[in-house]
């Protein structure tokens, strides 16, 4: 019994190293420069997020992933603490505006340490964001980054059943279990105050450009996704905003996730996604000041896997500065 359930894990940690070599990011909508580099400076302010995600929790050696996230225009405007037109409680710290109709560049980085079994992952890079008026309503962004990741075994707590007839394992050790790999993305996106769309690409050159003496082969794959989302103001107080984010790496199916968030006074929202065969979601999150921000969600699994898990949790911890 405790052999097939050794298996079992094995085998979820290799799904997961090949089926999501991304982070999952649940609060997508409220971070989207973690998923498309086309999203660096959406804000004119210095825009930055701190988070954790824990997946699968309750399972041994489930996949961590801890990351940090900053961007922001080359230049930022100046804009009225209040609006003329809505006034509102001076304790309540409103999410700023997106504005639109102007040219701006913008400059950001992200640094990501992902876990997963026996395997782990540290991923830095740099991002530029051009973001171009169409009209006075609508901006289209282009966005690209470039860095490098650096993909490791942990011996101790890799399990195979021979040492001595595994040829993968015994691969690791003769040529490192550790590699330095060159790391370039691009986006685009449209954008207005209420609406989004946004295609991007990870991994798109693969592991052809390394770094170091190790010919470990950690396969890269080129990812995809597609989101958008438009926001829809029911009253003053109250919008909600539908959304969705797919996903595709050859091999694996196309992944699809749908996510309805509420927002009250633009300061606390809720919500609740469905990501197909994975997992319901739930999240919320408010200002906590007009530089302090917080979110968290739970992952509720759908899939085999709950046996063995309680769900996934993520929480993010943000800061503007300059809105």
């Amino acid at each position: 019994m405790k052999s097939i359930i050794l298996i079992g894990i094995t085998l979820l940690n290799i799904s997961y190293l090949v089926s999501q070599q991304i982070p999952q990011y649940s609060q997508y909508v409220k971070n989207p420069f973690m998923i498309n580099p086309a999203a660096a400076g959406l804000y004119d302010a210095f825009d930055a997020n701190l988070g954790g995600r824990w997946q699968w929790a309750g399972l041994n050696n489930a996949p961590f992933t801890g990351y940090a996230a900053a961007s922001s225009p080359l230049k930022t405007r100046s804009t009225p603490r209040y609006s003329n037109s809505v006034r509102i409680n001076e304790k309540i710290s409103r999410t700023p505006e997106i504005n639109t109709g102007r040219k701006k560049h913008a400059f950001g980085g992200i640094v990501v340490a992902d876990r997963y079994g026996a395997f782990q992952s540290f991923y830095m890079c740099g991002a530029y964001a051009l973001h171009l008026p169409l009209t006075k309503n609508y901006n289209l962004s282009f966005g690209t980054k470039i860095g490098f990741s650096n993909n490791s075994l942990i011996p101790e707590k890799a399990k195979v059943l021979s040492e001595t007839t595994d040829y993968a394992y015994q691969s690791f050790f003769e040529n490192g279990n550790s590699r330095n790999i060159m790391d370039l993305g691009a986006g685009i996106s449209i954008y207005s105050k209420n609406l989004f769309i946004g295609v991007a690409a990870d991994h798109l050159t693969k592991d052809f450009v390394d770094f170091g003496h190790s010919f470990s082969y950690f396969e890269r794959k080129m990812h995809f996704n597609v989101t958008a989302g438009y926001k829809i103001n029911i009253s003053s107080d109250w919008s909600i905003t539908p959304a969705f984010l797919v996903k595709y790496m050859k091999p694996s199916p196309i992944s699809v996730e749908f996510t309805l968030l509420t927002d009250y006074k633009e300061f606390l929202w809720f919500g609740v996604s469905y990501r197909n065969k994975d997992a319901i979601v739930g999240m919320m999150g408010l200002n906590i000041n007009s530089k302090l921000r917080v979110g968290y969600s739970f992952d509720y699994t759908t899939s085999r896997i709950n046996k063995v898990s309680s769900g996934g949790h993520e929480l993010l911890i943000g800061i503007r500065i300059g809105k």
